[in-house]
């Protein structure tokens, strides 16, 4: 809660979920327990679910500005059920309404200049959190979080906003059937 507190800008780049600060209690739990199952751990994902929501308070409450990006296989890809997945989908929609978040979406359609990589997040420019399969990664050095604020900002530069990211959104939540 600390780092979430102080941090003012946050950058978060999601290549595979849901940004963790935009998941809903339906998906973070059905999140949590895939990992929960695939790592063989002590089934806490009550009080994980609970603890990343109040994290995710942020969001809503202080002064805090988030710029997210996630690739549009992340809209399709099913964590949970189609219901699960229809109400997340609907909460990614309301969020962009926020004046604190600025949510692209980068369609599958963008042109690359940067490739897909794994899930970070940016805190101010101060730390840089890298997600990999078994741990998280800090990166504090400053000339590697400067290459995670440039890969941020190539990825910003393929993503769509607004009107188009919403289109995107709501063909996903169409296509759950």
């Amino acid at each position: 809660m600390p780092l979430f507190q102080r941090t003012r800008v946050f950058r978060i780049y999601c290549s595979n979920v849901m940004p963790g600060v935009l998941q809903t209690h339906a998906y973070a739990t059905a999140l949590l327990e895939a990992i929960t199952d695939f790592h063989a751990i002590p089934n806490d994902v009550a009080d994980a679910v609970e603890a990343r929501l109040t994290r995710s308070h942020v969001v809503r409450e202080g002064d805090h500005r988030f710029a997210l990006l996630v690739e549009e296989s992340v809209l399709r890809h099913r964590v949970g059920d189609a219901a699960t997945m229809a109400g997340q989908l609907g909460h990614l929609l309301s969020v962009m309404a926020y004046p604190s978040v600025s949510l692209g979406v980068i369609p599958f359609s963008a042109t690359r200049r940067m490739w897909m990589i794994e899930t970070f997040s940016i805190y101010d420019e101060a730390l840089a959190q890298v997600e990999l399969l078994t741990a998280q990664v800090n990166v504090t050095a400053p000339t590697e979080v400067a290459q995670y604020l440039k890969a941020f900002k190539e990825f910003a530069d393929l993503a769509v906003y607004g009107a188009k990211a919403r289109a995107l959104i709501t063909a996903a939540v169409n296509e759950l059937g």
